[in-house]
């Protein structure tokens, strides 16, 4: 992508076509069932805006923008501001509001600013640059101080001011020297967040035993807890090379029909179970 694709004409808001944008081809979307409803700008008080990874949020359009999802907007950072994508408008942002514990339209949301121009993109772009060659660097700087952990990846906020480590780590890691030499060298606010190894995993990808791309970096979300017992009431062999998947823990794949092997089994009789 060079600058003219992004830029446009001077002053121009980034547009869709500016930006190659495929609907639905992000896990993070959300199925909109209520886009035959027409929406007034009224009704986009609040809207989700999605970013790097698993991250996403809630912001208020305090300025009555016109947005559509997949348009790319400056948001309310801390400090600063971000990049992001808006992933759902409307009706449905309420409805998924009341599914969310602790959310509710009274809360005071950060601000959306304005649809992102040609000079937030680039600077967002440029941003993006940074977080192989960051990443890689801090794994050097890690292994210096020889502190017991693995930065599996590093998001950079749309101004460049502020950076997200994505860690993994057995134990409990001290790492105060760490943030003091990444800020010193990086010139940037740095936040440390702990992932696990299913998180890793859906970040990296692969292909699964199935032959078909990870859950975990396609569709899956919200991990949730798995157990040998899973397995049992689908009367799966309980070896664990099968049963693991690749970030070695129980494939998420066995919560998908659970609940459907419980509810069948209720109507057998223990002869027929065994």
């Amino acid at each position: 992508m060079t600058d003219e694709d992004i830029q446009g004409q001077p002053g121009e808001e980034a547009r869709l076509s500016d930006i190659t944008y495929y609907p639905g081809a992000n896990k993070l979307n959300s199925f909109d069932w209520l886009k035959d409803i027409s929406n007034d700008v009224n009704e986009n008080e609040i809207v989700e805006v999605r970013f790097k990874n698993t991250r996403k949020g809630f912001y208020r359009n305090v300025n009555a923008i016109k947005l559509e999802i997949g348009d790319i907007v400056a948001v309310e950072a801390s400090p600063g501001h971000d990049i992001g994508r808006v992933s759902m408008t409307g009706y449905l942002v309420n409805e998924q509001l009341k599914k969310i514990k602790g959310y509710s339209l009274s809360e005071d949301f950060k601000k959306i600013y304005r649809k992102a121009k040609s000079v937030d993109i680039q600077k967002w772009e440029e941003a993006q640059k940074l977080e192989i060659p960051t990443m890689l660097r801090t794994r050097q700087i890690a292994e210096e101080l020889n502190l017991n952990m693995k930065v599996g990846d590093v998001e950079y906020q749309g101004d460049k001011t502020k950076a997200i480590f994505y860690y993994i780590a057995d134990d409990r890691v001290d790492f105060r020297q760490l943030i003091k030499v990444l800020a010193e060298e990086f010139h940037i606010r740095v936040e440390m967040r702990q992932i696990g190894a299913r998180q890793e995993a859906g970040r990296i990808g692969g292909i699964g035993s199935c032959g078909r791309k990870l859950c975990c970096s396609t569709h899956v979300t919200n991990f949730m807890s798995v157990t040998t017992t899973h397995a049992k009431y689908q009367e799966l062999s309980l070896n664990p090379q099968k049963l693991a998947g690749q970030c070695c823990k129980l494939k998420c794949c066995l919560n998908f029909e659970f609940d459907c092997y419980v509810d069948a089994q209720k109507n057998l009789s223990q002869s027929q179970i065994r």
